[in-house]
């Protein structure tokens, strides 16, 4: 799917690398893998602001939507409307939700419907594919 942001491989590490991300970003993002549980930065992160693709910046959650499910990723119950776009994912022999960011199509993480009322989803989102914007 083509999204509006898009760069090469090489243009993606590079900007990665600029922002200082996070160790696995690149392999998250772009490749679709997920950083080991309670390893990522944003986990027990609870500042007020709001967290952004790491990649080209969009807008992705409001701290306010971001709850401790004890999952070990970073939890969210509402996406910035049109921010993500949801994609069938049955890698690793299971059925699950992919979500990717909607303006340059980068792994997130996947989405589930076991989150709190009132809209029931649990955004389970990888640290490496966020960056966080201070209030």
């Amino acid at each position: 799917m083509n999204h509006p942001v898009q760069k090469t491989d090489a243009e993606w590490r590079a900007l990665l690398a600029e922002k200082g991300a996070e160790a696995p970003a690149f392999e998250v993002t772009r490749r679709a893998a997920t950083e080991r549980p309670y390893t990522g930065k944003y986990e027990q992160h609870w500042a007020d602001g709001s967290y952004h693709c790491i990649c080209c910046g969009a807008e992705l959650f409001e701290s306010g939507t971001k709850f401790d499910a004890g999952c070990g990723w970073p939890s969210f119950s509402l996406a910035i409307p049109g921010a993500i776009e949801e994609r069938r994912d049955t890698s690793h022999g299971m059925v699950r939700v992919e979500t990717v960011c909607a303006n340059c199509g980068a792994h997130l993480g996947h989405v589930f419907p076991d989150g709190p009322q009132p809209a029931g989803l649990r955004y389970c989102m990888n640290s490496a594919s966020l960056d966080f914007e201070p209030r």
